[in-house]
């Protein structure tokens, strides 16, 4: 391979991948085509002389494709690096490369960047605006600041491994991607009771006695309904009929009796 990416073409291409890598997503090839575009930049320094090798690379690159948005970097990175040393020539090596990191990956990026980013950014930028800090509406953007500087390492990282990050890296993902879900639900499962705050205003009397049924389910297991309320979605969300959309309303219809079950069973006992 006699032609060499430059720093320009890798920042380019970083930057193609900041908005670009989800365009045209399709269930087929997912993000296929989006990821094609973002590399294309590279592909047009090591292949633009050679149209045959040109429409290769970019068949190839066109296949499935799909993982979390920013360890896409890493990948893309490590895929010019490759592309640049073996050439097209090696596809096999190129798809394998793709295929082969783009699912821990995910498990990885979605864990970190996803579900502990959004639920630890927001929830303290949330707190503080509610709490009239005006600081809190900055927080969302220094970190979307810094999540921009990662990815930017992120491809750099990846261009300078090369074929390394496919290897010996990848080796150990697996211990990775379970230590971070396991942080990630940890993350989550903290906040659920800050998250769902239903009590059940519930009393019983009998005579000069009176017991709250949200004190002695406190007594039982704090933050009980929450934690059912949320159990009771993942276990929804494993049915074959079950989805997103339909789970929200669900939730909706939900929270509507929630709501007026103190209103309703304290018109019950009038009747009595």
């Amino acid at each position: 391979m006699t032609n060499k990416l430059t720093k320009k073409d890798i920042n380019k291409v970083y930057r193609r991948n900041l908005f670009s890598l989800q365009w045209g997503w399709n269930y087929e090839k997912m993000q296929g085509l989006g990821y094609s575009y973002v590399i294309m930049p590279a592909l047009k320094r090591l292949y633009g002389d050679d149209p045959e090798k040109m429409k290769k690379a970019l068949k190839t690159q066109m296949g499935f494709f799909n993982t979390t948005p920013a360890m896409s970097n890493l990948i893309i990175g490590a895929d010019m690096a490759l592309e640049e040393e073996i050439g097209i020539e090696d596809d096999q090596a190129i798809t394998g490369l793709k295929t082969g990191l783009m699912g821990p990956f995910a498990g990885v990026g979605d864990t970190l960047f996803i579900a502990i980013y959004r639920a630890i950014v927001f929830s303290i930028a949330a707190y503080m605006a509610q709490g009239g800090q005006a600081f809190g509406l900055a927080i969302p953007i220094i970190a979307g600041l810094a999540v921009l500087w990662v990815r930017y390492k992120f491809t750099w990282i990846g261009y300078n491994q090369g074929k390394k990050i496919a290897t010996e890296f990848a080796d150990k993902m697996k211990l990775l991607t379970q230590a971070a879900a396991i942080l990630g639900l940890t993350v989550v499962g903290g906040l659920i009771p800050s998250v769902i705050t239903y009590k059940l205003e519930l009393t019983y009397k009998m005579g000069e006695v009176t017991l709250s049924i949200q004190e002695m389910l406190d007594k039982i297991l704090p933050a009980l309904i929450p934690l059912s309320i949320v159990m009771m979605s993942y276990w929804l969300l494993g049915k074959k009929k079950m989805n997103s959309t339909r789970l929200i309303f669900v939730l909706i219809l939900l929270g509507m009796v929630l709501g007026n079950l103190q209103g309703v069973t304290a018109w019950i006992g009038n009747l009595f």
